[in-house]
């Protein structure tokens, strides 16, 4: 009986997918010896292709591809005991920079369970890290540089408001007066706006804080006596962006300037009521007071300034204005309705004084 072992020749077809594979792949025995190398892995990590057959896999190039944990893996793999499911390494090579690698393997089974033999394939992924890294860097720098241009234009509001002030103190026409204050407020909305959007991620605005905010701000310019008026927000957990976040804060000072200016003659006691609910892209915005109510006919009063923004604003939103008698006092509601054929009617809207 003859001892000569059987020679074992691999599969023509599958040596030619190895090869002629796009990605770089190592076709090794058990013992870790090159069978087939593509040329795709000859390309990138510049090997001669025809020294490859027959070398274990720490003999090439120059040596660099010598990583026992590396062999040792593999050589778990090919007994079934490990398997390399994304292992990472680092090639070094002389003269030339490391690079990132991402090892997959797996033993092939053709029933031949004495010639085991293993499937490597290398992904190189440092281009890739490097661009991400990249990507990184810009994106953090781009929010260091939203968050100074933030604080900048937050320090210029706060000066316009004092500036508005300080004109306002100085002139003699209440006329102009009024127009001075009603500017500073404006100004402070947008002022409380950007100190939201300074701590909110992702440029949205969380509505309850906000309002919030404004409402102290409007009150503290404008309620001399806390325990006469009072200013009371109630909002769900709705953020929106930022744009719309602009547009729904003015109309909510325009509205609360004309209840705190209007609603409440001769050291009237009340309370001034800003309510914010959505669901889906539907929302409501109510601002009410239990002042006085609308002067109707020839008392009505005309459409001024306040009117104008509002109306801008909400048709900016695609929302609609409804004018109630809050029994007592009024109230204000501006809807926005995903629905077709929506036109919102402006026309009855003359609150604001």
């Amino acid at each position: 009986m003859s001892t000569t072992p059987t020679v074992h020749f691999e599969a023509a077809s599958t040596l030619a997918v190895v090869v002629s594979s796009h990605e770089p792949l190592l076709f090794l025995s058990d013992d870790l010896k090159i069978i087939a190398a593509s040329a795709s892995f000859c390309r990138a990590f510049d090997i001669d292709p025809t020294s490859v057959p027959g070398k274990k896999l720490g003999e090439l190039g120059q040596g660099e591809w010598a990583m026992p944990k590396l062999e040792s893996l593999l050589k778990a793999t090919a007994s079934r005991s490990a398997d390399i499911q994304a292992y990472e390494i680092d090639l070094k090579r002389p003269n030339r920079g490391t690079r990132q690698l991402v090892v997959n393997a797996q033993t092939l089974d053709d029933g031949d369970v004495e010639h085991i033999r293993l499937l490597v394939a290398v992904t190189d992924v440092t281009d890739a890290r490097a661009e991400a890294r990249l990507k990184d860097d810009l994106a953090r720098d781009k929010a260091i540089l939203l968050q100074e241009v933030q604080h900048r234009v937050a320090n210029s509001l706060q000066i316009i408001a004092s500036v508005l002030m300080q004109s306002a103190r100085r002139v003699q026409s209440e006329e102009a007066r009024g127009h001075l204050h009603n500017a500073h407020h404006r100004v402070m909305s947008i002022a409380a706006l950007q100190r939201q959007l300074s701590t909110s991620p992702g440029g949205s605005v969380e509505l309850r804080t906000y309002l919030k905010q404004l409402c102290q701000s409007l009150g503290a310019s404008m309620i001399a006596d806390p325990s006469r008026l009072s200013i009371h927000v109630s909002a769900d957990d709705s953020a929106v962006e930022a744009d719309v976040s602009v547009s729904l804060g003015l109309i909510v000072t325009e509205l609360v300037i004309n209840a705190l200016k209007h609603a409440f003659p001769d050291e009237r006691t009340g309370t001034v009521m800003i309510d914010y609910r959505s669901s889906g892209r539907d929302w409501t915005l109510a601002v009410a007071d239990n002042g006085i109510g609308m002067a109707a006919g020839r008392d009505a009063p005309k459409a001024g300034l306040g009117t104008g923004i509002v109306e801008a604003l909400v048709k900016n939103l695609d929302g609609e204005i409804t004018l109630s008698d809050a029994g007592p006092g009024t109230m204000v509601t501006i809807g926005h309705q995903e629905s077709a054929g929506f036109q919102a009617n402006l026309s009855p809207f003359v609150y604001a004084r």
